[in-house]
């Protein structure tokens, strides 16, 4: 019988020093960045998780935040090629453990992917056209999965890092989103929760076993979100946030035992 499992990656120092798109540097308290990690990786594992996690890497800057390294499906895993030269090695280690469980495939030169850019749900990927992922990324991936019945759905993103940055699954039919911050014509089909006004970036969220986890910083978002009938648990990210990090960027969750 499959359970999920998660790929996740300890922080390493060179965190103080990650790359930064959309938002200022702030100092980044890199022990405590070690521990909000921590507490992360126990919360999966009290949701029935079984959680893998890599050593730090030292020199890489954002290597901790794994989701962009990969796309897990049911069939097969996609092994992403990011889109800035700083983080394509990270893929290496999160590619040999992937192995592991899934057939995988490659995305390749000229194209860019980042796993933060793909929000999988049922047979469908949406899949931002971002500042990370191209033109060649999109129809690589989409090459790869429509074998395997799944349709690829271009989403615009603009003003935000990854698709994900601005949009979450809170079910199958319900989505936490941001507005403001991609092109959301293409979602028409589904319920919307927008994020309060004043926390632009609350919409990423991490939903396990019924329970919709988000950023201890989005209180009103939150309320947002309990007001529209769903159970949540707040947790501190501040550090990792400083990285331009959500909840969904410290891990890859998929089905173990699936071929």
């Amino acid at each position: 019988m499959s359970k999920l499992a998660a790929i996740t990656r300890a922080v390493g120092p060179a965190l103080a020093h990650c790359e930064l798109t959309f938002i200022e540097r702030e100092p980044i308290d890199v022990a405590r960045a070690a521990e909000q990690h921590d507490a992360y990786c126990t919360a999966l594992r009290a949701a029935g998780v079984s959680v893998f996690t890599l050593p730090a890497a030292e020199n890489l800057l954002d290597a901790v935040f794994v989701e962009d390294a990969a796309v897990v499906l049911d069939e097969i895993a996609i092994v992403t090629r990011p889109g800035i030269d700083s983080r394509r090695i990270e893929v290496d280690a999160v590619a040999a453990v992937l192995a592991l469980h899934r057939r995988t495939a490659c995305i390749e030169v000229p194209g860019s992917l980042e796993g933060g850019d793909v929000l999988r749900i049922g047979r469908r990927l949406f899949v931002g056209r971002s500042t990370r992922t191209n033109d060649s990324g999109l129809r690589q991936l989409a090459s790869i999965v429509k074998p395997l019945g799944y349709d690829v759905v271009q989403v615009g993103v603009h003003g935000c890092l990854h698709l994900k940055t601005a949009v979450t699954a809170l079910s199958r039919d319900t989505l936490l989103v941001n507005p403001g911050w991609i092109d959301t014509e293409i979602l028409d089909g589904f319920r919307h929760v927008v994020v309060a006004a004043d926390e632009p970036f609350a919409a990423n969220t991490l939903t396990l076993d019924g329970i919709v986890y988000i950023s201890a910083k989005w209180n009103r978002t939150r309320r947002n979100l309990e007001n529209a009938g769903f159970t949540t648990k707040a947790m501190n990210i501040s550090e990792l946030e400083k990285a331009e990090a959500g909840l969904t960027c410290l891990s890859i969750i998929f089905r173990s035992g699936d071929s």
